[in-house]
Order: structure tokens, then sequence, then C-alpha cells
């Protein structure tokens, strides 16, 4: 689609897909004229393996700015809040393990 956009949009990205499992998450960037930076939600990311929450946090939080460093809370084994760089707000959280019990 090069031919088709500005120079300075050869380096943005079309179309996105994420797949875990069998879920899809599709996104796009819209022309800049269009755009709106996004207010109002955040994204909450319920990730098993404490490694995988590691790895996603940091490459989230890469030239975004971190809200609340991943780390152990009273409900998770790691936990963390993080704005990315496309303005977008993030809750990476890890659960305990099905071995953990908590007291209600």
């Amino acid at each position: 689609m090069a031919k088709d956009v500005p120079p300075e949009w050869h380096e943005k990205i079309c179309h996105a897909t994420l797949t875990t499992g069998a879920n899809e998450l599709a996104g796009v960037d819209d022309p800049f004229e269009q755009y709106d930076p996004p207010r109002g939600f955040q994204l909450l990311l319920e990730i098993n393996d404490p490694e995988d929450a590691e790895r996603i946090f940091q490459s989230l939080a890469e030239n975004g700015t971190v809200t609340m460093p991943l780390q152990q809370t009273f409900w998770a084994t790691r936990y963390g809040i993080l704005v990315d760089p496309f303005g977008v707000r993030w809750e990476i959280n890890c659960g305990h393990g099905p071995e953990t019990t908590h007291a209600q």
C-alpha cells in the first residue's frame, strides 16, 4: 500500500492482528486527520506465566510510561500498570497459580 499513502505513513501499521488461542484482536491506524488519543478506558491483560508477564510488560512499556512497576501484590504474582507509546493504558495481571489459596 506504500504507493497509496504519503511517505510519512510508510512506517505506519495498516492492519495488526493479535491471536491468542482461538481468539483474535485486530486493529488499524487511523489517518492522522481522524486520530483522537484513546481515553476513558484501559485494557487488562491476564497472563498465566510470570516470565510472560515480565516480557509483555516490558514490550508494551518500551517508549511508554510505567505508572506502576510490575511487582508482586497480595492478589497477584505480578501486577503493573503502564501507558504504551500510543497512549493506551494497560494493566498486566499474573495471578497466583492454582496451588495458592487466598482467604476471602
